[in-house]
């Protein structure tokens, strides 16, 4: 597989390269992360199986259309292919800053920005992508209530229906969720889309975003996956606020926003996430 990713890479920056250095990453997922170089070049390559192909094809268009559009630094996609067996995407190498980090103002800024540029009128993207593992559709849709609750909400349920779980009857809460975002007045922004502090980092303190599942969709949704796990600092929330202060009633949509993620991680983990989910479920309809 090497000798494929070498020759892609040769190709795609038009010098020879064969790396000479190979160091295995840690990786949260079934994927293989690896930091490849030479004496001047250092690379990133995300490899998956064969059948991947078409999620490390997706995430190279979203990152360059996070490029065009963000303020943020966006590792540049040198090239993604495969071989029999397996996948790759090669990325940029960007040696991230150690924490703690201090310019989480910045990042609040960044975001900001991207999500003031409204120039879709509707909500989805040209494409299907993937939220980690999982088909991500992005149907267009002219009505925020319907693509969330139809797109996002009811494709997990249906995904985790088929596993034969069933957290909740489906047309009842798709029905649920229309009503209790239909008098949400939405501009489409270009989302994140998976906008957590594992996808975030800083190189030479610049804010820098990885790993997107973008589609144009309610901005409240990277916030409140922001704030899902493991919160963002007090100074990134107030920098955006201070940009584009959220709207009344962002509280109250978070939580159905926040299950959208854990309905996700239900596919993918099961276990105690499955517990979550059914929980936020609960919460939501009293």
């Amino acid at each position: 597989m090497w000798n494929s990713v070498n020759e892609q890479i040769s190709q795609a920056m038009h010098f020879d390269f064969k790396h000479t250095f190979k160091r295995q990453l840690q990786s949260p997922n079934n994927d293989k992360y690896f930091q490849i170089g030479d004496d001047l070049h250092h690379f990133f390559v995300k490899v998956a199986h064969l059948s991947d192909l078409e999620r490390l094809e997706c995430e190279a268009f979203n990152l360059e259309l996070l490029t065009q559009e963000s303020l943020f630094m966006i590792p540049d996609c040198i090239t993604t292919g495969c071989n029999i067996e397996f996948s790759f995407i090669v990325l940029e190498w960007l040696e991230l800053d150690k924490q703690p980090h201090t310019n989480w103002h910045e990042m609040g800024e960044h975001l900001a920005h991207l999500h003031q540029k409204h120039t879709q009128a509707m909500f989805g993207l040209d494409n299907d992508n993937f939220l980690g593992p999982t088909l991500q559709p992005n149907r267009w849709h002219k009505k925020w209530d319907v693509f969330f609750a139809e797109e996002r909400i009811g494709w997990q349920l249906q995904l985790l229906q088929e596993k034969g779980i069933e957290l909740v009857n489906q047309d009842t809460f798709i029905a649920f969720v229309k009503d209790a975002l239909h008098s949400h007045v939405v501009e489409p922004s270009l989302l994140h889309g998976d906008f957590w502090r594992r996808n975030m980092g800083f190189y030479n303190n610049v804010p820098s975003v990885f790993d997107p599942a973008c589609y144009y969709g309610d901005r409240e949704c990277d916030i409140a996956m922001s704030e899902l796990y493991a919160p963002l600092p007090d100074s990134f929330y107030d920098a955006y606020n201070d940009i584009y202060p959220l709207q009344v009633g962002y509280e109250q949509r978070r939580a159905i926003y926040q299950l959208y993620p854990m309905l996700n991680n239900a596919n993918i983990f099961a276990g105690h996430y499955l517990t979550e989910a059914k929980q936020q479920i609960d919460q939501l309809l009293k």
